[in-house]
């Protein structure tokens, strides 16, 4: 609202604006001013301010400015004598180019956020998808409903709610005391006194005032509705401990055991994520780079681009005319979508592009090297947009963190795990070079129903006559990076983070705010205790599940459950929010109940559920806040649409589960007729069966054959040491950039990522992140994030035509039969062949130490008798 000023306070005006204007256009709640936009823009409208606009401060005409406690009010008007320059002032952003790029860097307070359309767009949609998501959940092949989508989803439907609803502003009276009630004078009975003064405000008549229209649909509703279906479409971790419980152990659990165990799990993240935003949401380095894409595809939305002469090759030349970042989105996501339906469905072979492969189909190291299925991916090349972006856009990720992620791929997986598997070390020759799943000592699939008695415990004697656990090269490498990560990403946040850690638990500011957190001041905070109790009840409800129903789990191994996230939230939040890369506690959360709980696959399963998922869902909630940060919506509508929409989801995800396996014949069982063979709840349950029966000790313990892995827990603890010191003494050399746990995080994605995932990736981010960003920093400025959230959105939009319309229908048999679609099948790739066969009788080990000898001598008496 404008207010104008008396002539008596121009006086005052004038040194205050000068003061504002040598301070760069920064402000502070302490100062008492509020600010209000000018009148010639309209924030009212669905147009968003379009990033990298000037920040655009009030003009005296249309603020109010109290010096003192007290506000002036005027009708009076002095405009002539306030206007002044703002082009003299000079640009506030963030120092980052890459947030400047797709972040506004201003704001309208008196935008609606929580409306009443956002609670129903939002809910209705998110509700929808994640009963979805949980259906296909079980289903093989099955596509997934992403945030995104639902982000293109809500923008015609909100724009029509705002045409259509109407603009009646709706007034319900609240009940109020009457004013006969109290005495008319103040009593002089302190006490009384005291009293009255208290009551005295619920004599006013009062009125709960709402619309169901507040104006056009704007982009703080957009981003709560994308807020929301970022916490609620994913399926809960734990949905797969429960059903593995009851499909594979033949456990009966309850739908209140399972809604209570995800709810749980679900939220306890979230009050963790709360009391690190000082850490991982305020400072302006914290820039967490896919909210980039979602702000920059937001922006695309609700901003009108100015004509700054770019065109969609770049600039146009004097006089030129450029292109909307809008019209840009629309084109190439409608290309993208054209576009997939070559690699997707007609030409399959453009995305398993394994061409070396098909001029050299037998020959098994060539195909372990350049293949794309099971191979290391040299061969760079594929036009799938989702082999390209599986471990994450890479137009999304900084320059410096591909290069480490990138050298990390190349260190370990093109020379140190060729070198381990053509020496033979580990056994690993006798395996595929890259594949997703154990194998015994006969080159076979791990068979873990051989290992279990009828009651679900481990039978040793059973695993002594058939096999210890055999892990392909890429696995035993990733678990040896697992391991060195564990310790390495701990110290490294020492060394590096600790005086920001330090800081922030005095609650001092850990860095100077930026425009972004400035702006942000204007909100009030959700306080931090808000968050403790929040994380407190849903522990309190993990307590619950374990105790009232025989899980096995006890409550000090919750505890120890819960310790694991808050140990890693914030080595994961900086790593995550710098790289785009998160950090996975899989591997612990599995050795440490495998270890303390021996035997009881159910224990493990739980307690792996309940830790990942507190990790994941911290993560996911920060990020979330962060996102609301950079778009400026008030704190506490975050906190109340991010803690609404994963309860009912909770509810709704159970009920789908729960209606699924009452009514589906044969669920879960190979010969499902509807395709729904649980394939996620498979894997989970070989790892439970793996970790919790087997059990790390025998797979890593003394004598075991991958022993030398727990070597690289103390490798960790001082890898980066040498890094840290040398850049101490040499404070401006080039290893100050080095981040040793970026370098052993970011190949986490093998398996079930290839070798083509990261290779392609890294060559699609050399041309647009290092290139594009140098050769013509103002188109990649313009677009890059714009193309990135296109090519997202049209890929996943085609990749769900495609399966509703071509795949799903006809139990799957319309198909395109001819070379584009059989070739790459027909190699070593794909078939997934190892280097060595296994001999007859199998591998040796413990009591078949022999055998392979035994056989072979008896096979050579046979001959010669013969």
């Amino acid at each position: 609202m404008s207010k104008s000023m008396p002539k008596s306070d121009t006086a005052i005006a004038l040194p205050a604006i000068a003061a504002l204007r040598s301070s760069s256009r920064s402000y502070s709640h302490s100062h008492s001013r509020s600010f209000s936009q000018p009148p010639h823009h309209d924030f009212s409208s669905s147009t968003s301010p379009v990033h990298g606009a000037r920040a655009i401060l009030p003009t005296p005409t249309t603020m109010t400015m109290s010096l003192t406690l007290t506000r002036t009010r005027s009708s009076r008007c002095s405009i002539s004598r306030m206007e002044f320059d703002f082009d003299a002032i000079d640009e506030e952003d963030s120092p980052y180019p890459e947030v400047r790029a797709s972040v506004s860097n201003i704001d309208d307070p008196d935008m609606p956020a929580m409306t009443i359309r956002m609670w129903f767009v939002g809910l209705l949609l998110c509700m929808t998808s994640c009963g979805l998501n949980v259906f296909f959940n079980f289903r093989n092949p099955a596509p997934n409903v992403v945030p995104l989508a639902l982000v293109l989803i809500s923008y015609p439907f909100g724009k029509f709610l705002a045409f259509t609803l109407p603009i009646t502003t709706y007034r319900i009276p609240l009940p109020h005391l009457p004013r006969r009630m109290l005495p008319i004078n103040q009593p002089s009975f302190y006490p009384l006194r005291v009293l009255v003064n208290y009551l005295l405000p619920l004599t006013f008549p009062r009125a709960l005032e709402f619309s169901l229209n507040p104006g056009p649909w704007n982009i703080k509703e957009h981003v709560l509705v994308f807020i929301m279906a970022n916490v609620a479409v994913t399926p809960p971790y734990a949905l797969n401990a429960i059903v593995v419980s009851e499909v594979f152990y033949e456990l009966k659990t309850s739908y209140w055991f399972g809604l209570t165990l995800c709810l749980a799990t679900q939220l306890t993240g979230f009050g963790l994520a709360g009391l690190c935003r000082r850490f991982l949401v305020w400072p302006a380095s914290m820039v967490w780079p896919q909210n980039l894409v979602a702000c920059t595809l937001l922006n695309t939305l609700h901003a009108e681009d100015e004509d700054d002469g770019i065109g969609m090759y770049g600039g146009s030349g004097p006089g030129g005319k450029g292109m909307s970042r809008y019209k840009f989105f629309m084109i190439t996501a409608f290309a993208s979508f054209i576009f997939f339906f070559l690699p997707g469905y007609l030409f399959e072979a453009l995305s398993i592009f394994s061409f070396i492969c098909w001029a050299a189909p037998n020959n098994v190291p060539v195909n372990q090297l350049f293949g794309v299925r099971s191979g290391m991916g040299m061969g760079i090349l594929t036009f799938d947009w989702t082999q390209i972006s599986w471990i994450g856009s890479p137009l999304m990720v900084p320059w410096w963190a591909e290069v480490h992620i990138f050298a990390g791929f190349v260190l370990f997986y093109w020379i140190l795990t060729p070198i381990l598997y053509y020496t033979n070390s580990w056994q690993l020759a006798y395996f595929p070079i890259a594949a997703n799943s154990p194998f015994d000592r006969f080159g076979k699939p791990y068979d873990v129903s051989r290992v279990l008695r009828h009651d679900d415990t481990f039978d040793e004697d059973a695993y002594n006559n058939y096999s210890p656990l055999y892990l392909p090269a890429t696995y035993a490498m990733t678990y040896l990076l697992a391991f060195t990560l564990s310790t390495c990403v701990i110290v490294h946040t020492l060394l590096y983070h600790g005086k920001t850690l330090l800081n922030g638990f005095k609650r001092m500011r850990v860095e100077a705010d930026d425009i972004h957190a400035k702006l942000m001041r204007y909100y009030p905070e959700v306080p931090d205790w808000w968050y403790a109790i929040g994380f407190c009840v849903f522990f309190a409800l993990a307590v619950i599940a374990v105790e009232v129903w025989d899980t096995g789990v006890p409550v000090w191994a919750l505890l120890l459950a819960v310790l694991l996230p808050m140990i890693y939230i914030l080595p994961n939040g900086f790593i995550f929010a710098m790289t785009g890369q998160p950090i996975s506690l899989n591997l612990v959360a599995q050795i440490i109940p495998g270890t303390l709980l021996p035997g009881q696959p159910l224990a493990n399963m739980v307690f792996k559920a309940y830790s990942v998922q507190t990790l994941a869902a911290a993560t996911s909630f920060v990020q979330d806040l962060k996102l609301g940060h950079y778009v400026k919506v008030p704190p506490r509508a975050t906190f109340m649409v991010q803690m609404i929409a994963t309860a009912l989801a909770a509810f709704i995800q159970m009920g789908v589960k729960q209606w699924i396996f009452d009514n589906v014949h044969d669920i879960c069982k190979p010969e499902q007729t509807s395709q729904l063979t649980c394939p996620h709840n498979q894997v989970f349950f070989t790892a439970s069966a793996v970790w919790g029966l087997i059990g790390p000790v025998r797979q890593f313990g003394t004598g075991s054959i991958y022993h030398p892995h727990l070597y690289a827990i103390i490798i960790g603890v001082f890898l980066p040491l040498p890094f840290w010191f040398y850049q101490r003494r040499y404070p401006k050399s080039w290893v100050r950039y080095i981040s040793t746990p970026v370098v052993l995080n970011g190949v986490s994605a093998i398996p079930p990522a290839t070798g083509i995932n990261y290779s392609s990736w890294f060559a699609v981010g050399f041309l647009f992140q290092y290139l594009v960003r140098k050769k013509n920093f103002a188109w990649w400025s313009k677009f890059n994030y714009v193309l990135s959230s296109a090519l997202d959105s049209g890929t996943v939009i085609s990749v769900m035509f495609i399966f509703f319309t071509l795949q799903f229908p006809r139990k799957g048999t319309i198909t395109v039969k001819w070379w584009g679609n059989s070739i790459f099948t027909e190699t070593a790739d794909w078939k997934r062949l190892p280097l060595l066969d296994i001999p007859e009788g199998g591998l040796e080990w413990g009591p078949f130490k022999n055998t392979v000898a035994a056989t072979a001598a008896a096979a050579a008496a046979t001959v010669t008798g013969s």
